[in-house]
């Protein structure tokens, strides 16, 4: 380390120049992670807060917004709840809607229709549960848009009228859209295209006679592994995994592979820049090197020196890089779906610093062909 650290000093300048543009790229990782962190968050927290192992839909249906376009029946809900290591599987339904409330605010919701009383059903910061038939519970995020407990909200063009009766523990959105969780019938009365307009009651629900959903929520008993293919050709549904299924949220497939292209195209970048670096910085001291090689230093000695030279300077500049993204980050307005989280940050760090330091061990390898013999003036 003795010679690379009196280069860094000796060089303050260009080893400045260089870090500065580490640290740039450092800033854009973290940012590109919020922003992918809170894309992720508001496009499906709705779903990430289930304690689902699985949904099944239509068969046949497409993989992208499924939960919009599926449609089951009763009778494809009792295969998966007889499936071997099914803990509990429940109906539910899924639609987005646009909706006023009654201070004249448009608002617009992903009504989740669920069973009140089952897995699926949502769990309350503030208010009550789902106790009545036009009751939802929303989204801890639809505080800043002016909405309370008592707040009744018409759904457009049917003109249904639903209180906001709790908040749930956090955010829940999907397809970036807040969440509103109402009981299963409530939501079958809507989707049939039936409901008449004003508050939804428990007689009106019972008329509705309209027995279909959205897809099954699927819930595995611990430590089993359910077989959902076979469950699959029982019910007649395609299944997903929870994860899977996040890829059936609006946009969300799209949105998180164009983030993953530009991060994976950064990373490349900083391997780059840091290679092409060290590479000119190893051509400019080949005569230094030539000399501690005429003196006896070997070539493992002086790779680890200039290796160790680049650890200094992508650690402390990657450093900088990251607090200034995370302080940055910080002051994000409420507007943009951005959230800092420490596990992903850290692996884009530790990505920019291996990746750079690949760079840096590609350029310095240029030592192991110094010859001892030009110190001597050997090749004159």
């Amino acid at each position: 380390m003795f010679l690379a650290l009196r280069e860094l000093r000796f060089a303050r300048g260009r080893f400045a120049l260089m870090g500065t543009v580490i640290a740039l790229i450092s800033v854009l990782v973290v940012l590109l992670s919020g922003l992918s962190s809170g894309l992720v968050n508001d496009g499906v927290s709705g779903l990430k807060a289930m304690p689902v192992t699985a949904f099944a839909f239509d068969e046949g249906t497409m993989k992208d917004n499924a939960f919009s376009r599926s449609v089951l029946e009763e009778d494809q809900l009792a295969p998966w709840r007889d499936a071997e290591g099914v803990q509990a599987a429940e109906p539910m339904g899924v639609s987005i809607v646009n909706s006023t409330t009654d201070d004249g605010k448009q608002v617009d919701l992903t009504l989740f229709g669920v069973d009140t009383d089952g897995f699926i059903a949502p769990k309350t910061s503030s208010g009550e549960g789902l106790d009545r038939a036009d009751g939802i519970v929303v989204s801890e995020t639809l505080k800043d848009d002016g909405v309370a407990i008592g707040t009744v909200v018409t759904l457009d063009r049917i003109d249904v009228e639903l209180t906001v009766v709790g908040f749930t523990e956090g955010q829940a959105t999907f397809g970036h859209v807040d969440v509103a969780y109402l009981p299963l019938e409530t939501w079958q009365l809507i989707a049939s295209n039936t409901a008449q307009p004003g508050v939804p009651t428990d007689a009106t629900v019972a008329a509705a006679d309209y027995s279909l959903f959205s897809a099954v929520a699927v819930q595995a008993k611990d430590d089993a592994d359910v077989d959902l293919a076979a469950a699959d050709e029982a019910a007649g549904t395609t299944s997903m995994t929870l994860t899977e299924s996040f890829n059936a949220s609006p946009g969300y497939e799209a949105e998180t592979l164009t983030l993953s292209m530009i991060q994976v195209f950064l990373y490349v970048i900083c391997a780059l820049v840091v290679g092409a670096f060290f590479t000119v910085w190893t051509i400019q001291r080949a005569g230094d090197l030539a000399v501690l090689r005429a003196m006896g230093a070997s070539s493992r000695y002086l790779l680890r020196d200039s290796l160790a030279q680049a650890v200094v300077v992508l650690l402390v500049f990657t450093g900088i890089g990251v607090a200034a993204g995370v302080a940055m980050g910080a002051i994000m307005p409420d507007a943009m779906p951005f959230e800092l989280e420490a596990g992903p940050i850290a692996t884009a760090s530790v990505l920019t610093i291996v990746l750079g330091l690949l760079g840096a061990a590609v350029a310095v390898l240029r030592i192991t062909r110094v010859d001892p013999l030009a110190a001597l003036g050997g090749r004159r």
